[in-house]
């Protein structure tokens, strides 16, 4: 039986606004193995990536985590000083956030990013980092690495950076690796690229990937496991192959119908989610998902 990193127990985050609390995370509780993928999916604003941010302690006000257990390898994140979960953020997981412009400082080149989380995390400093630095650009497949090292983000192309988020996250080998729509705003073929490298690298690295994800043809590619989410519930939880061929949830149901394929007639609407939730939960009907971004030299402190 695989080692288990992460159990997330009745994790329960909320955001309290003028307006009202809005429960972004409501009562999730799912766990994760060594080597094993795990896909959350649902739509924008189903709480996904707000999870996501809870397990890392990333949650900022007016958000708060507000009940339930993280456990990682049997310490509950919640009850760690600050101090110990920067010791843990970058170093024993490690996230890629969604938006690689906005998540790299502009004003920091690539070596510079990825020099400040070996400084922090495993103590290396000149030469070393830099070396270190450069061999990590290298294992996600950036060419001319030793040069590529002083640009800056804006000198990279969406594909480059996006490979350079996920250096920065491997840098010090973590176990468990957050992945928050790492495809997005890439092309088809940069797409194929990096979830083969993230592929390779789960096995060579022995570690668990979160793929945190709208695109169900991503699940189906990456997935062993599959959580899907609705208003900030987990829905339904499964091997990724009875998700696909026997969903027993109705919302994931719905979004297996909303997927286009090859034989659809051209201009036939897709199906909408028509499943409603419960009369007790519909006091989240105006979720929002908050997500707020985050420079790498913010969260790798």
């Amino acid at each position: 039986m695989s080692e288990q990193l992460l159990q997330v127990r009745n994790l329960q985050t909320q955001f309290f606004t003028d307006d009202g609390i809005i429960k972004a995370v409501d009562d999730v509780s799912f766990e994760m193995a060594r080597r094993e993928t795990l896909g959350i999916v649902g739509e924008s604003g189903s709480g996904k990536s707000v999870t996501s941010l809870s397990v890392m302690r990333l949650v900022l006000p007016p958000g708060r985590i507000t009940g339930g257990e993280i456990n990682w390898k049997g310490r509950d994140l919640r009850k760690l000083s600050e101090a110990e979960m920067r010791a843990i953020r970058g170093d024993d997981i490690a996230m890629i956030f969604q938006e690689p412009m906005t998540s790299l400082d502009p004003l920091y080149t690539v070596g510079n990013h990825i020099e400040e989380a070996l400084r922090l995390h495993q103590n290396l400093r000149g030469d070393a980092a830099r070396q270190r630095a450069i061999a990590a650009l290298d294992d996600v497949g950036i060419p001319d690495a030793a040069r590529r090292i002083d640009a800056y983000p804006h000198q990279m192309s969406g594909g480059m950076r996006q490979r350079v988020m996920i250096a920065i996250a491997l840098s010090c080998n973590p176990d468990l690796l957050i992945a928050d729509e790492p495809t997005t705003a890439l092309d088809v073929t940069v797409q194929a690229k990096v979830l083969d490298l993230m592929k390779d690298l789960r096995v060579q690295r022995d570690m668990a990937i979160m793929l945190i994800t709208h695109n169900m043809g991503l699940v189906a590619e990456m997935c062993d496991r599959v959580a899907v989410m609705h208003r900030g519930k987990i829905v339904e939880s499964a091997d990724v192959n009875q998700i696909f061929a026997n969903p027993a949830h109705p919302y994931t149901r719905g979004l297996l119908r909303s997927i286009p394929t090859l034989d659809s007639a051209p201009k036939t609407p897709l199906p909408t989610l028509d499943w409603q939730p419960e009369p007790h939960q519909k006091e989240q009907s105006h979720l929002v998902e908050i997500a707020p971004r985050h420079w790498v030299s913010a969260w790798a402190a």
